[in-house]
């Protein structure tokens, strides 16, 4: 859609072109969440695991971390080739990765449900391969479901969605991709430590996120 105008920034990588990586993990991130003072790495007992993709990460984490029932949050890169990868060899494009904020939380005080609704309000998930003026395929629409469960509820929140945003008038489609992984494999790569809890790090720094103005509908999921 945007090839003409951005050129291969807008194009996934081939899984045999991309960048092999490294065994080892980013290396100097710190483990504490400098709001919260809470584990990066580590969830609580009886926390849950939701992965989200809507653009830049830095204004995208912040969302998150303010939501009452958000126990940490984390950015790092999902959904591409490349083990352990560097935000210069994702910019690159050939990774295959997007930029995502893990978030850790308890289902006691938060649902899955409104953990979803508040990634699509936040963004607009019909760009495709970018988010406003960030351009690149680390910036598409994605969530990474940790259980059936959550596939399921990701996936009905986002027909529900659609059929909003066309009843208001937006055009295009929803691009935003559901993808479905073990919480216990190896697949999220955590970021350098300078993009963790960027904007509390920096409160005048760059943020992207913006919404289509179209609330997701109430009432659905779990």
């Amino acid at each position: 859609m945007f090839s003409f105008l951005f050129g291969d920034k807008t194009r996934m990588v081939e899984a045999a072109d991309a960048l092999p990586g490294r065994p080892e993990p980013m290396p100097g991130v710190n483990d504490r969440h400098a709001v919260l003072g809470t584990s990066l790495r580590v969830p609580p007992a009886g926390a849950e695991v939701a992965v989200f993709g809507l653009g830049c990460f830095w204004g995208a984490e912040r969302v998150f971390w303010k939501l009452p029932g958000v126990l940490s949050t984390s950015v790092g890169y999902a959904g591409g080739f490349t083990r352990n990868p560097t935000y210069n060899e994702v910019c690159s494009g050939k990774t295959g990765h997007n930029e995502v904020v893990r978030v850790f939380f308890d289902p006691a005080q938060i649902t899955y449900a409104e953990l979803v609704r508040t990634f699509f309000q936040s963004h607009d998930p019909t760009q495709g391969m970018r988010q406003g003026h960030d351009v690149g395929t680390q910036y598409r629409s994605m969530i990474v479901a940790t259980s059936e469960a959550q596939r399921a509820t990701a996936q009905q929140l986002l027909e529900a969605y659609q059929k909003a945003l066309t009843e208001a008038g937006h055009v295009d489609p929803i691009t935003t991709e559901v993808l479905r992984r073990d919480s216990g494999s190896e697949w999220y790569f955590l970021g350098e430590d300078y993009h963790q809890q960027y904007l509390h790090k920096n409160p005048g720094g760059y943020c992207g996120i913006g919404g289509t103005g179209v609330s997701c509908p109430v009432g659905l999921g779990a």
